[in-house]
């Protein structure tokens, strides 16, 4: 099981954030994905998930209304496009991947086995 997060770099504030995590060694069809993300200072936090179940989505509070994920099944590839970014969205985002239990996914790293290396994203002007 492999993850490779991609898309990070510097980000205008106000503008639009879109990250990408291809998935290899298994499918998407049997594991729940989450995004998480390590501000400096700053514990990890989940910020979406995704059910391999019943593709149900969760948000965390923080990016809830901004964020959307979604899954290229033809690529094996899950997606995170934020808008708005703020300088406070500033961190390291990493993607995570668990094998599905149920119809729910967690926003609790807690819950992940395999995590990619993750992918810097600066909100700055």
């Amino acid at each position: 099981v492999q993850l490779q997060a991609s898309g990070g770099g510097l980000v205008q504030p106000g503008g639009s954030l879109s990250l990408s995590c291809a998935a290899s060694g298994f499918s998407l069809d049997n594991y729940d994905i989450g995004w998480f993300r390590q501000a400096p200072g700053k514990e990890r936090e989940g910020i979406s998930c995704v059910s391999a179940t019943n593709h149900a989505t969760r948000y965390g509070d923080s990016v809830k209304g901004r964020a959307t994920f979604s899954r290229d099944m033809a690529k094996n590839t899950v997606l995170l496009q934020m808008n708005s970014p703020e300088p406070v969205d500033t961190a390291v985002y990493y993607c995570a991947a668990r094998r599905t239990s149920g119809n729910d996914c967690y926003l609790g790293s807690w819950a992940y086995d395999h995590w990619g290396q993750g992918t810097l994203v600066t909100v700055s002007s």
